[in-house]
């Protein structure tokens, strides 16, 4: 397995009991961590950004909602905006959409680990967290199919198992960790 450094991305999906696995993880890296991080927390329609404020404040990296057509740049997380598909185009630009919710989620995490996937290839890390349906599993797929690496929360740690395990459950995971081996990694 390559270092967390050999990556060019990490994609993260979560839902349920993501805002506390989160922040687990990222507050384990570094003001000077350089590869981007994307990722997806189900929520409803019309939260308002106090997400992206409660990460801000626990963690050292610059943490933004997305912007359409935004370049990805080192060392920031980028948040997908409540009610928007966050997609990584062929140019490393992020692109927002208001398709049909996909697994019953707008943003998707299968929307944005497989298009990531297309993206990065086997420079990409995707990791699903915490959440309480499937979505995020047949990204994971994709990201092993195209060489990335899939790692996903330890089930018996998160605390709503049934999205890791069904992304485990696809067999293209290849590690299951709790949130401090995941972030040990990350930081390299």
């Amino acid at each position: 397995m390559k270092t967390s450094n050999q990556y060019e991305a990490i994609v993260i999906g979560t839902s349920a009991g993501g805002l506390t696995a989160l922040t687990t993880i990222l507050r384990m890296l570094p003001e000077t961590y350089t590869v981007p991080i994307l990722l997806v927390q189900h929520r409803a329609r019309n939260s308002p950004a106090l997400f992206e404020d409660v990460l801000q404040n626990k963690c050292q990296l610059a943490i933004k909602q997305a912007d359409e057509k935004e370049a990805i740049r080192p060392g920031r997380v980028y948040v997908a905006p409540p009610d928007y598909h966050m997609l990584v185009e062929a140019d490393r630009t992020i692109s927002l959409s208001v398709e049909p919710p996909v697994q019953y989620s707008r943003p998707s995490i299968d929307v944005l680990f497989e298009s990531a996937a297309m993206a990065y290839r086997d420079k990409l890390v995707g990791i699903i967290l915490s959440g309480s349906n499937s979505d995020g599993a047949a990204g994971i797929r994709t990201i092993n199919t195209l060489g990335g690496l899939a790692i996903a929360q330890n089930p018996k740690e998160a605390q709503y198992p049934f999205m890791p395990q069904a992304a485990i459950d696809t067999g293209a995971v290849h590690v299951v960790w709790g949130l401090e081996e995941i972030g040990e990694f990350l930081k390299g």
